[in-house]
């Protein structure tokens, strides 16, 4: 363990996890973030040395953290950041505590969301019921390009109609994802509350044990799911808390958007029980129905 007596000097450049090697072992200490850096402070072991250890989470695929260990909520944050995994696990990782995608220890919930999404119809079923939980009624079975078309369209229309409620100009979505500041203020409140609301489906998701990349209308995503479930709500809580916001905006405060955003949306969550209600929904359309014994 002699290699953590001093930064390693590794690249600085975020590095794919497809290209990523090797499990970081800690144990009997503090993980912790420090000016930007993760950093370890490591009581005496036998695995390490006494010291504060800068930690180069770019250059690591996962980070196992045994016993007489604690984490900071920083460190979480930027170890998701950069999409280095973190587990808890027992000495030697006899036990393993803690690993996405994180359910209740049985699979009911994993293996029906397989099961539906790995038939043609069932899958093209779930997209359709999706839909209209979304719009109102069910959209006539076709194929899913078709569906996505009839989506676009009554998605164009919500915007329109949420915007004019709220007093917000409204010139259409635009969205550059490599200069997001780019787009106009509706448009940032927008990308920041669905944001927000993904977050919150990402727990709905890891709370009943579903499996993240098996989207039923988003494909290629890792967390192709966990879209579905955020734009469940689009229309009723993604546009209201960013034109609200806008509208906010405009009236001239001088709180930065994104702040306003995140607040809002925090309180909103609460008030609204947004993770229970996408819950709720994630069992419903997998045919769940467990009387909310463990969620």
């Amino acid at each position: 363990m002699g290699i953590f007596a001093h930064r390693l000097g590794l690249a600085e450049s975020r590095i794919p996890h497809a290209d990523r090697h090797g499990l970081l072992w800690l144990s009997r200490g503090n993980l912790y973030v420090e000016s930007g850096t993760l950093k370890f402070l490591a009581a005496e072991s036998d695995d390490l040395r006494a010291g504060d250890y800068a930690i180069p989470y770019q250059a690591v695929s996962m980070a196992l953290l045994g016993p007489g260990s604690t984490v900071s909520h920083d460190a979480l944050r930027l170890l998701a950041r950069h999409g280095t995994l973190l587990a808890a696990v027992g000495d030697g990782g006899v036990k393993f505590y803690t690993a996405p995608p994180m359910g209740q220890g049985r699979s009911e919930v994993a293996r029906a969301h397989a099961t539906l999404w790995a038939d043609e119809d069932t899958r093209l079923d779930i997209a359709r019921k999706m839909y209209a939980v979304r719009f109102g009624r069910l959209p006539p079975r076709s194929s899913l390009p078709a569906l996505r078309g009839i989506e676009g369209a009554r998605l164009k229309e919500a915007y329109r109609v949420v915007a004019s409620q709220h007093g917000v100009p409204w010139e259409g979505r635009r969205y550059d994802r490599d200069d997001p500041t780019t787009s106009d203020i509706p448009n940032q409140a927008i990308n920041h509350a669905a944001t927000f609301v993904e977050a919150a489906a990402d727990v709905a998701v890891a709370a009943v044990g579903a499996l993240p990349p098996l989207g039923f209308i988003h494909e290629q995503s890792s967390n192709a799911f966990t879209l579905d479930v955020a734009d469940l709500f689009r229309v009723d809580v993604t546009l209201p808390l960013a034109f609200g916001c806008t509208q906010e905006v405009l009236a001239g405060t001088t709180e930065p958007l994104e702040r306003i955003v995140r607040l809002q949306a925090a309180h909103l969550f609460r008030r609204h029980q947004l993770i229970p209600k996408m819950i709720d929904r994630i069992k419903s359309l997998l045919g769940i129905h467990d009387n909310h014994r463990d969620t």
